[in-house]
């Protein structure tokens, strides 16, 4: 009899987080980018009206305030790295169990000992 698929351990949890995390952060790139065309198109079709040129220009401070927190953020994981040595920018669940080094163990979800 086969009993199934192994339930999901820690080295399964790491690469959904990491997928989440990639994702995540692709989506906003692509999010500035679409709201920096749509405000292009608000600039083309204005027609001179202040008003529309005002939202047009909001739009697009805002697109581009939303890159520059992205960058912040990633300057400050970098920051963070640099200075304590810990690689924040990569998900390792298997560090905080103590060992960044450890294997996995297919038959236990927890920290290997």
């Amino acid at each position: 009899m086969n009993p199934g698929p192994s339930p999901a351990g820690l080295v399964e949890i790491e690469q959904v987080f990491t997928s989440i995390i990639s994702v995540v952060v692709g989506l906003a790139f692509v999010a500035m980018l679409a709201f920096l065309v749509w405000a292009g198109i608000k600039y083309l079709i204005s027609g001179g009206e202040p008003k529309a040129i005002q939202a047009a220009h909001q739009t697009v401070t805002w697109a581009l305030l939303g890159a520059l927190f992205l960058a912040i953020a990633w300057i400050i994981l970098q920051l963070i790295q640099a200075f304590t040595g810990i690689e924040v920018t990569v998900f390792n669940i298997f560090a905080l169990c103590g060992d960044p080094n450890a294997k996995a163990d297919p038959t236990k979800w927890f920290c290997p000992r």
